[in-house]
């Protein structure tokens, strides 16, 4: 029997595929396949385990592909961004935005750098129809008082230590703007007006009094350092990670190119807020880790006092996950897809100086025969999961399969194994009739045989640490 002492455990409802359904990404009407799962409530680790297992999250429905029967196989992938180093397009997206804020310029003709308008997966459509069958009457504080209940009655009988209090109901927290299901686009009428000025493409000099203006700058912002808001016009950025000057002969860091200096009188004021949003993932403060601690969390940007664009991240022990983003159409020439996905990697960058561990930039799912998600191999260096083995193998080793197959297994090694196979399914953990039991105790009350095949195909899918982790609700 495991105990939780650092908090709750994740509860899931498991609902195996049953049929094909419409692909939201080749629009075949009878293509896509794939397996779900309810959260009611989720621990990080947990979830930063699943997702390296290929599974993903969209609200509190969390889905993973069949992967060799689907029709758009769908790979996790994950930048590296200690290593990454913004291409031409991704610092032409920046320069942009920094003409526009400096002098009001809005770029001519259409926009080649916005793959995408969201990059929320168009597929998640399909599975909500599943969701739409469900019926899901688990209420989250019922379970919460019920697995109370069990362990501490458990912890009575066994004569250990009494576990700490268990389930919050997520739904106390304020939730502003929704969870991760497909949101509308936000509107705003105010059409921004082109404006003129120098060349912005051109680097500006700097004089001495413009260092010794940012100098004192950051001097104020190390005496008053800031809180939920995080303003970042020019100034209101991390200052560990902007340097007073960029060196001779080296190319600018990203963070130079998002956080350049903008001139006093500048045409637009662009700021950023981010705050905790109620999902299933429960927020967790690691110590020594990042300031807002691990959950997940909203983005907003606000464009002279006025949202354009929202999008959600899972802050996760090791990495930042991206959720979703949609934003206003009237600014689609700002290509906020490809400027925010930019601002994500710095951000996990700067988390990474305080919890060394999180290094990674997850980007959702990379399918190599849809143009709308194959974007997201541009932001190197990138790495794809293997859907057999679940290593991570460098995106340059994997295309050249994909290019001859939708379906690859990347992990060259034919003797290489799934290292957290389910291999001992007794172990998983059951939540059944207000108690939590191993599977080998819950099985012998069972006769039907479609129950057994169903419990086995989530721990093969989960993987061992998480089954004898998580617990798996059964009516």
């Amino acid at each position: 029997m495991a105990f939780w002492a650092g908090g709750s455990p994740s509860i899931v409802d498991y609902f195996p595929s049953e049929d094909f359904y419409r692909c939201g990404y080749c629009k075949n009407e009878s293509g896509s396949r794939s397996n779900g799962m309810w959260a009611h409530s989720m621990t990080v680790q947990d979830y930063q385990d699943l997702i390296d297992r290929g599974w993903r999250r969209s609200g509190k429905y969390v889905y993973k592909p069949v992967m060799n029967q689907t029709c758009c196989p769908q790979y996790t992938i994950r930048c590296r961004p200690l290593q990454f180093q913004p291409s031409k397009s991704h610092k032409k997206v920046l320069k942009k935005m920094l003409k526009f804020l400096a002098k009001g310029e809005v770029p001519k003709g259409s926009c080649e750098d916005e793959p995408m308008d969201s990059t929320m997966d168009d597929a998640v459509a399909g599975d909500f129809a599943l969701i739409n069958k469900l019926d899901i009457q688990c209420d989250l504080k019922t379970l919460s008082d019920d697995v109370k209940e069990s362990l501490e009655s458990e912890g009575k009988n066994s004569k250990k230590e009494e576990p700490h209090e268990l389930l919050q109901a997520q739904d106390s927290v304020g939730e502003k703007l929704g969870s991760g299901e497909p949101s509308h686009s936000v509107k705003v009428h105010t059409v921004p007006k082109p404006g003129k000025g120098a060349d912005l493409s051109k680097p500006p000099c700097r004089k001495a009094k413009e260092i010794r203006k940012e100098r004192k700058r950051l001097k104020r912002m190390q005496q008053n350092p800031a809180g939920e808001i995080e303003g970042f016009q020019a100034q209101g950025h991390p200052p560990s990670l902007f340097p007073p000057k960029a060196k001779s002969n080296q190319p600018k860091s990203l963070e130079d190119l998002i956080f350049e200096s903008l001139p006093e009188n500048a045409s637009h004021k662009l700021e950023f807020t981010r705050f905790l949003c109620s999902s299933p993932l429960e927020a967790e403060t690691p110590p020594n880790g990042p300031d807002c601690g691990y959950g997940s969390f909203h983005q907003q940007y606000w464009l002279d006092g006025k949202i354009i664009a929202v999008g959600v991240i899972d802050i996760l022990p090791n990495c930042v996950s991206s959720v979703y983003l949609y934003y206003d159409p009237d600014y689609s020439f700002l290509s906020l897809g490809v400027y925010s996905a930019l601002r994500e990697i710095a951000f996990t960058r700067q988390l990474h100086e305080k919890t060394s561990q999180l290094s990674y930039y997850y980007m959702g799912f990379y399918i190599h025969s849809c143009p709308k998600m194959k974007y997201k191999g541009q932001y190197r260096p990138s790495d794809l999961l293997c859907p057999e083995t679940y290593v991570w193998v460098p995106i340059e080793q994997c295309l050249p399969s994909l290019e001859n197959s939708k379906y690859c297994r990347f992990n060259q090694d034919p003797e290489a194994v799934d290292e957290d196979r389910s291999t001992e399914p007794d172990r998983l953990q059951v939540f059944h009739k207000r108690a939590i039991m191993p599977y080998g105790v819950y099985k012998k009350q069972q006769k039907d045989p479609s129950e057994e095949a169903a419990v086995l195909q989530y721990a093969s899918l989960v993987g061992q640490k998480c089954s004898e982790r998580m617990l798996l609700f059964r009516n």
